[in-house]
Formats: structure tokens, sequence, C-alpha cells
């Protein structure tokens, strides 16, 4: 992978030797996986330039397609390896740029040793006084290094550690099946064969049977990660490894179910089918699994849902539809623009092979609506073509959880219906109880009428479905901020932070949270920091925020200022924009803004009810009045 296998590299404490592949604190091995060693000789033979994330994906997997979260997954774990902190740090994060090994690296010849006093018999010694100052330093680092691993501990145990569960439901986790076409662009079809698998056992015996969410085991995608430590990250007892081939007709799938707590292999089979019965395959593994794991638990009733399963009639009536389903799912995992555009793409497809394919119908609506909500287009345009996709897929398939679960944000976030939306949400969720994103949605829902306690407890269904997610881990951070628990709001964004330092969901959280505990000098440093980094739409607002709060009112409004040149053309920035206005003493105009907002649908408004960030119009008579046409009064 590197030009320069045979270098020695050192840097701080550490030796790392490229050609052996190894690298060492002191005396001591440093474990890491392949692809993070890659990754850190690519960072150091290119110390303290940028290296993009794009050069990065290529040199580190330069013969795969595979998605960012990969690379993202592969520093987090080098930070942890190095033990960086605040004050020894290695690897910067440049957002939107790429990352930047930023510690002195110097090469080392490879006869190279280390300077030494030679003793009376030749061999080299080190003096005493020399040793003992050596080691007074590596305990200091040993500790700072046991110190900094309780810190993160501690937050582990309090939100990502899974929780105890009932002991009459046992939890399942499907690993994401390897991809062994030789084509990377064939991802998307192991990537989806995954996701339908989860989604066939979720729907076995929810009572007893959990199903750990996509987004949780796609962490575990090309991951080196033991058996027994996937049970404890999930919190579950068994764990499906599976891989899959294919070719124009044909598709050979294998799987085996593996108990976590003795590694033994309960079930294996290989199945080799043509394409056209796919459907009915998935069906049959599904059912297999549910039997053994009922076999091993010896003694519990049987899961009855697992015979009725075999009877279900498969969705579309041609298997090229269903393939062009699965690259729409592909793509709108993404959650990108771009993402977004390739997944409508892919579903309208699937609907023009299948005009009665209700799944297709509620991709098509998930995508709509997201779109919408993410800024990618306006409200007016994006959400009346949203529920007309889901309300066709719901003609056509009324137990489809995707399509409730759309169309409550459709009568949320446009239509400011709140008895239809919590109405769509409990249907949502009594047709899929495993389905994590219909719990998170419904639980932002919840805290935005004000009802926390329900919240608290609708985020930590989510939680248990998908603990590794990091959407639902900062969702949980800002039902903490808007029910005014700003100190737990603060160490939950951290948290997410230290798993994902780019996680701009929970970055968005740290200054407000700053401003409530009246800690501005703190928000001014990291709000400087960011716009060293990036002056887009959202530092800007913030820094408005920052310099209006700490009584620098020119500096604030040139920033207002500069935020309305780069927003004019696009609606996308509007929060940014509200945010600006009504921390720079310029409530008029934030209150022009909501009105805009509402009258244009837009989902801005619906959580000013508890959002603080809101709380310098609450006295304005404007701004009640808004509230009592959004029926939150």
């Amino acid at each position: 992978m590197s030009s320069l296998v045979n270098s020695l590299y050192e840097f701080g404490e550490f030796r790392l030797d490229a050609h052996k592949r190894t690298l060492r604190r002191g005396e001591d091995l440093v474990a890491l996986t392949p692809k993070a060693f890659d990754t850190l000789l690519t960072l150091i033979e290119r110390q303290g330039q940028t290296v993009t994330t794009d050069e990065l994906m290529k040199a580190v997997w330069p013969d795969s397609f595979v998605e960012e979260s990969n690379l993202t997954q592969a520093v987090y774990v080098l930070r942890k390896a190095l033990g960086q902190t605040r004050d020894q740090g290695y690897i910067v994060t440049l957002p939107g740029q790429g990352y930047r090994f930023v510690a002195d690296v110097k090469p080392v010849q490879r006869n190279a040793t280390p300077a030494a006093d030679t003793g009376d018999n030749g061999h080299a010694i080190l003096s005493s006084p020399r040793r003992a100052q050596q080691l007074r330093r590596r305990l200091l680092v040993l500790l700072g290094i046991a110190v900094v691993l309780f810190l993160i501990s501690a937050a582990y145990f309090k939100w990502f550690r899974p929780r105890p569960v009932s002991a009459a439901r046992t939890m399942l986790a499907v690993l994401p099946f390897e991809n062994f076409t030789g084509d990377p662009a064939q991802d998307y079809f192991s990537d989806g064969l995954t996701e339908e698998m989860i989604s066939h056992l979720g729907d076995l015996d929810p009572r007893h049977l959990g199903v750990i969410a996509r987004t949780s085991v796609m962490h575990y995608k090309h991951s080196q990660a033991s058996i027994p430590q996937i049970g404890k990250d999930l919190g579950v007892q068994y764990v499906i490894e599976g891989s899959v081939r294919r070719d124009s007709e044909r598709v050979r799938i294998t799987a085996q179910l593996i108990q976590v707590n003795d590694q033994s292999h309960l079930w294996a089979r290989e199945y080799d089918r043509e394409l056209g019965h796919l459907l009915e395959l998935q069906t049959e593994i599904a059912r297999e699994v549910a039997n053994e794991i009922e076999f091993s638990l010896s003694g519990r009733r049987p899961i009855k849902a697992a015979r009725e399963a075999a009877a279900r009639v498969p969705d579309p009536t041609s298997y090229e539809a269903y393939d062009l389903y699965l690259k729409g799912r592909y793509f709108w995992n993404k959650r990108t623009e771009g993402g977004f555009r390739q997944a409508a793409d892919y579903f309208q497809q699937a609907i023009d092979q299948d005009p009665n394919y209700g799944r297709a119908y509620a991709g098509l609506a998930d995508t709509f609506t997201l779109m919408s909500t993410w800024f990618v287009g306006s409200p007016d345009e994006l959400m009346p073509k949203a529920r007309t996709a889901a309300m066709r897929a719901l003609e056509l398939d009324e137990s489809l959880a995707e399509a409730h679960a759309s169309l409550a944000l459709i009568r949320e976030n446009y239509d400011y219906d709140w008895p239809g939306s919590e109405k769509e949400f409990r249907r949502a969720i009594q047709l899929d109880p495993q389905y994590a994103t219909a719990h998170q949605w419904y639980a932002e829902f919840l805290s935005w009428q004000g009802r926390f306690e329900e919240a608290f407890a609708e985020s930590e269904r989510a939680r248990q479905l998908d603990p590794l997610s990091l959407i639902i881990a900062s969702d949980y951070g800002w039902i903490l901020y808007d029910s005014r628990q700003f100190d737990n709001a603060l160490k939950q964004a951290r948290l997410v932070l230290e798993l994902d330092p780019n996680f701009d969901h929970a970055r968005a959280l740290i200054v407000p949270s700053y401003f409530q505990l009246g800690r501005s000098d703190e928000a001014v440093d990291l709000i400087n920091r960011w716009a060293e980094r990036d002056e887009g739409p959202w530092t800007l607002a913030w820094k408005a925020a920052v310099y209006s709060r700490s009584g620098h009112a020119e500096e604030a409004r040139r920033a207002v200022a500069k935020l309305e040149q780069i927003s004019r053309p696009r609606a996308d920035r509007t929060p940014a924009l509200l945010l600006g206005y009504l921390n720079a003493d310029e409530k008029d105009r934030a209150i022009e803004m909501l009105q805009r907002a509402y009258s244009e649908h837009s989902h801005v408004v619906v959580q000013i009810k508890v959002n603080p960030t809101y709380d310098p119009l609450r006295n304005d008579p404007r701004f009640k009045d808004l509230l009592r046409r959004l029926r939150l009064e």
C-alpha cells in the first residue's frame, strides 16, 4: 500500500515499522486492525499535510467501494490507540476536507539504535538516573491513559453500553453479509440482504426476539472485532454471519448462527438458488434461524410467527423491481443530498417496473420527506410528493410501517397536525416494534410537545434497538437540552463527538449548552476554533450569537451580514439565518422569519414551544400568536 515499506518512523513515544507493520509504544506492541494501520501510515507519510478523505479512502481501500463511515471508524480507533487528548493531539480533523497528522515525525534508519551509555562489557546500558527518569515518565503516561480510559468508559456506560434486557427477550444481531462477488459495485446487494434479513427476523416475534437495527451492525462491516466484543457492544446473545455471491442468474448465500457466550455454531447452511427466488429464500433463512434459536432456548414456547412467515407472499412481481428497491435503500441510507437524489431515482425505477410494489412507494415517501426536512428542496415541492407516495404505499399494503412513519413526519412537519402525526407514529410502531427510526422520530415529536418523560422512554427504546447509532444518541442530547438539563446535554454531545468529531448534529449542541450554562468564554473559544476551519452558515450564525452574548455587537452584526450574503441563494440556510437574527438583537427580523416559515410550511417552527433558544421571544405577542396558530399552547 505504501511506497516506503522499509521505513521506520518515530513520533512521541511511538515507533512505527512499515515493513513489519507494527506500532510500538516503548517496548509494548499497540494492537491495530490492518485498515487502521494503513490509515496511520498514510497520514504519517504526509505528516503536516492535509490528506483529503478521498485520498485516504483510495489509499486504504484501493480496490473496494466502502462507505466513509469505515474511515471515520478507523480514525476513531487510531485516536483511542494513541491515547489522543486535547493536550496531546496526533490526528486533526479538517471538516469538509480530510485529516492531518500534526505530531512531529522522525524517519529512522533501520540500523539505527537509540543513544545509550556503554558499560565495561561493551553492551549498551542506560545510566540509573536516566532509567529512573524514563520509568517515571512511563508511569505518568500510563496513569494519564488510565484516567482517560476511565472517563471514556464512564461516558460509554452512561449511554452506549447496552442496558440489561428482559430475560424473556432474546437479542440477535445480523452482521453485514460479506460481498463475495469480487465487485465492490455489488455492495448494495449484500447490504440490502443484511437489511432484509433484519426486517424478516424482526417480524417473527418482537415480544420475545429483538433484532439490532442496521445502523449499529454496519459498524462491523469489514471489522476485525471478535464475536464476544460484538456481543458486549450490542447486548446480544446471538449473531448471524453470512456471505453472498451472485451472477446474472443465480445467488449463493451462506449463513451461520453463532451463540455469543461460547462462540458455538448452532446452525449453518448454504443456499444456491435462482435470483428470482431470492425473496422466498430470505423467508426460509429467517424461519430456520428462528427455529434454531427456539431449539437452543429449550423450553420456551415456539416462535409462532416463524411458521406463518413461510406463507408470506413476496411484495414485488419481479426480481428486477426488488433489485432496484435495494439500490434505492442503499443510497437513502447514505443521508446525503446526492444519495437522496439517487435513491428517489431508483425507487421510481422500481415503481416503473412494478406499479403495485408498495415498499418502493414507501421508499420514495421516505426520500422526499427527508429531503424536505434536510433542506434539500422546498417543502411545498417535496412534501406533497411524499404524501402521494405514502398514501399509495398504504393503499397497496396498509401494514407498511415505513409508510406510516413517513406520513407521521409529513403531518408533523408540514401540516402541523399533531394528533394525526401521533396516530401514524403509534401505528408504525404497532406494526413494527423493531423499527428504531420510528421510535427515534416519535421521541422527537414527544419532546417538541413538551412530553419529556415519554420522549426519554421512546428514545431509550430506539437506543436498545440501535445501540451504536450516533443520530439516536445525539437526539437524546437534544431532548435533554429542550428539557433544560443543560449539563447532561453537554455531556451527551461530547460523548458522541468522542466517537465521531465531525458529527454535526452533536457539534451543534455544544455552543447552545455553553450559553445556557453561562460559560461564554468557552463558547467564544470553541466558535473561534470552528471559524478557523470552516466559516459556513452555522458557524457564522453561532459566531453572531457568541459575539452578541459577549458584548461585541459590531462583530455580531458583521457575522450576520456575511450570513445574509451566503444565505440568499438557498432556502436551506433559513435556520442558520434565523439563529443569527435571534442572537444578534434582531428580534423583529427573527419573528418575521418565523412567520414566513410558518406560511411556507417549514418544519423550522415545530420545536419553538420548548427550545430554550427561543426564550428571548416568548413575551412577544407575535410569538404567542404564532404558538396559538400552531396549536402549541
